[in-house]
């Protein structure tokens, strides 16, 4: 009888260290959970543009704005990374009645993502790992903001289409890396997370760089030559894709856009 009840202690404390049952419902959530090396708990995500290599064989419950909610039932999860914009309303709504543990993040700026990435850590019960990789992100951070501190901000639109013209309000994330490479976004008095903008509004603001996806969607700011920018010729794209993701990975998307624009930037007066 000793023996089965040291085996049960045994079997239990096994599962208590394996962790929760988690499913992402969002890439940059998922890319956190690697980050934190405790991809072994997930079970299941929401795909976006591209999965990470690690992943390919994790069963998928959807795409942006389109869970499968029986599939992501059937994985029997004890913990939900949510970030609201990949889940439609009505599904978010049904996801907080199934009494499911849920976690949601959506930072306002890159503290903030730094404090939920070690709150993340916590639900996973990597504790640790959490206490250390936001430490280090902390401390990149503060670098970030020593070196490339301006006395007057450069003034900044950032296009995230151009047809129609979208570009991101003053609480969206990428807005305060902009801030930590000493730039303003030009539209930051807008609280929306993407509004749609004029192009006579943009011109009005007079911005002294313009960011884009590619050259293709800022060519056409070339046909208002008196804009600082263009007279500047600079129309920059963005280096990669993880300022759109709001991980860990985002600190360092943010250094490389602080260098670019470091790079091609009048000097601060």
């Amino acid at each position: 009888m000793r023996a089965l009840l040291a085996g049960l202690l045994l079997c239990f404390g096994a599962l208590a260290e394996a962790g929760p049952r988690v499913v992402s419902l969002a890439p940059s959530m998922t890319e956190i959970v690697l980050e934190l090396g405790a991809a072994d708990l997930l079970v299941g995500v929401l795909d976006g543009a591209q999965r990470p290599q690690a992943l390919q064989a994790l069963p998928s419950v959807g795409r942006q704005g389109q869970l499968d909610l029986e599939r992501l039932l059937s994985l029997k999860p004890d913990l939900l990374l949510l970030w609201p914009g990949s889940v439609a309303p009505a599904q978010r709504e049904q996801l907080r009645r199934l009494g499911i543990a849920i976690f949601t993040a959506e930072p306002g700026n890159l503290d903030q993502l730094i404090d939920q990435i070690e709150a993340i850590a916590h639900q996973l019960g990597r504790d640790e790992q959490g206490r250390v990789y936001a430490a280090s992100l902390r401390e990149r951070l503060r670098g970030l903001r020593e070196q490339y501190r301006r006395d007057t901000p450069l003034r900044v639109f950032y296009q995230v289409w151009d047809r129609p013209l979208y570009t991101l309000g003053g609480r969206q994330v990428v807005s305060d890396a902009l801030r930590v490479c000493g730039a303003r976004n030009v539209f930051d008095d807008l609280s929306q997370p993407a509004p749609q903008v004029s192009v006579e509004s943009v011109v009005l603001r007079n911005p002294e760089v313009i960011l884009g996806g590619d050259m293709a969607q800022l060519a056409s700011w070339r046909n208002w030559p008196a804009l600082s920018a263009v007279a500047g010729d600079r129309l920059l794209v963005v280096p990669d894709k993880g300022l759109e993701r709001p991980s860990g990975q985002m600190i360092d998307a943010t250094a490389r856009l602080c260098a670019l624009l470091a790079a091609r930037a009048p000097a601060s007066r």
